[in-house]
């Protein structure tokens, strides 16, 4: 009997794989996804949406400790763990379930088992072969490891561990301070853990805005949370009552001791067991190397979101899905376009940004000025009684075309979305000066900060936020 010819084969389900799955459905196409574990990848199953469940009962926990402030007696207030994880894992399997749904109800063929490729225009699925005109590789990523002594200790972690732990430690120490590290530091450290953060570089958290990144710093150490910079990891050792981390500055050697030591250096691409090289597919270290369409080198086969190597994130990894169904079914030739992609982190307070950072926009020698609002002149932040932040909007000084906003309060996370949008739509200044923003809300934060741009904010009565870059 001869073999079903797919349209298009998919290797990983994760959320570019699944969204390019459903996208080639959409369009026509007869779809096969193979996948060896649960869909929706490390962002649904062990990444964004459990951390971001969990982050949402620790912000619950808190607002409860808070009752008094806004007339509410509450008394008896902490965290039941259990159930905070039962939640998490009812959150993350409700959604997996409406993946599945959306794979059955678009006739996607889903195969469960470890794929490879068995030639440019066949995968095995644990051995079973399937044929397809083209294949598109959405493997995703896996925790990073280094080569620090000690790290094959108990009690030394990764992110996946941490998720499915069944207590609170009384200390950790988490070894690197990128987005992962400190959404679980925020997490746990508003539970009552004693945390430490230990970062190679001269600030946590490099994607973000440098200025955001040192305010944050200095919020979370007033909190009590322990935040070392600079330093170097030499190595982890047992000690009594759990680990000894080793580390150096330019203060000389030091250590921090804890329960649990959290490994959180980044990820990297998963391309194990792939096939790749006997295919002959070009790779870029450990990351398949594609070019602007997403395709490798091998004609009909492409790779899209962590496994490249390039942005990863689950956002870009979806776009990068529905790029590359587009470009292999020959709708139309399109290439991607990073120059929009907002940044989002879950941290207590939430961080965002979207285009320029101040330090890009002036290696760049663009001709740009900084406005900004700090949110305790905002009613509605007034009124959640969540002040602490600010909004930033980077602006060409001549047109005052907008080229980077950057937020730190609540619900930064969401407010970004219209930033995003008015970057991408090439907005200045005046546009969204111009836009009326609902009254009492967070988004009139974002028209005050253009307002510096233009004859200043109305609801501050100096201007100390506004600041020049470098002119040309």
């Amino acid at each position: 009997m001869p073999d079903v010819e797919y349209d298009i084969a998919v290797v990983g389900g994760g959320p570019g794989g699944y969204v390019a799955a459903l996208r080639a459905a959409q369009l026509g196409a007869k779809v096969v996804l193979a996948e060896k574990d649960k869909v929706g990848g490390t962002c649904l199953n062990r990444g964004c949406i459990p951390v971001k469940a969990m982050t949402r009962s620790v912000e619950v926990f808190l607002d409860a400790k808070r009752g008094e402030e806004f007339g509410v007696k509450v008394s008896g207030v902490e965290v039941d763990f259990p159930k905070l994880m039962a939640r998490k894992q009812q959150v993350v399997d409700r959604l997996v379930s409406g993946v599945e749904g959306l794979l059955q109800g678009s006739n996607v063929t889903v195969m469960r088992g470890s794929a490879k490729l068995a030639s440019p225009r066949r995968i095995a699925v644990d051995g079973k072969e399937v044929a397809a005109k083209k294949i598109i590789i959405a493997t995703g990523s896996v925790p990073s490891r280094v080569p620090i002594p000690g790290l094959d200790l108990p009690g030394v972690i990764t992110s996946d561990d941490l998720l499915q732990t069944n207590r609170v430690p009384a200390s950790l120490v988490i070894i690197g301070g990128g987005v992962i590290g400190m959404e679980f530091a925020s997490i746990f450290a508003a539970m009552g853990t004693k945390v430490t953060v230990v970062e190679m570089l001269p600030l946590i958290m490099p994607p973000v805005d440098e200025e955001l990144a040192r305010r944050f710093t200095q919020i979370v150490r007033r909190q009590g949370m322990s935040i070392v910079t600079g330093a170097k990891v030499t190595g982890v050792k047992q000690a009594e009552g759990g680990l000894d981390v080793a580390y150096e500055t330019s203060s000389g050697a030091q250590s921090a001791k804890a329960e649990i030591v959290l490994v959180s250096v980044g990820r990297s691409p998963y391309t194990d067991g792939l096939g790749l090289a006997e295919v002959g597919i070009t790779m870029n270290r450990r990351a398949i190397a594609v070019n602007d369409h997403l395709q490798t080198n091998i004609d009909g086969v492409y790779a899209i979101g962590d496994v490249t190597g390039r942005i990863m994130l689950a956002h870009v990894a979806s776009y990068d899905g529905e790029v590359a169904v587009e470009n292999a079914l020959g709708k139309h030739s399109q290439a991607t376009d990073y120059r929009v992609v907002p940044s989002v982190i879950y941290t207590i307070p939430e961080i965002s940004g979207v285009g320029l950072t101040e330090k890009q926009a002036r290696e760049r020698g663009t001709p740009f000025k900084v406005g900004r609002f700090p949110l305790s002149a905002s009613g509605r932040a007034q009124t959640l009684g969540e002040t602490t932040g600010m909004m930033k909007v980077i602006a060409d000084t001549e047109t005052k075309e907008l080229l980077g906003v950057h937020m730190m309060g609540p619900r930064a996370c969401d407010l970004i979305a219209e930033a995003a949008l008015a970057i991408k739509l090439e907005a200045t200044a005046q546009d969204i000066a111009e836009t009326i923003h609902a009254h009492p809300t967070l988004p009139e934060a974002f028209r005050e900060a253009t307002l510096e741009h233009l004859d200043g904010a109305i609801h501050v009565l100096s201007r100390p936020w506004a600041t020049p870059g470098p002119s040309m």
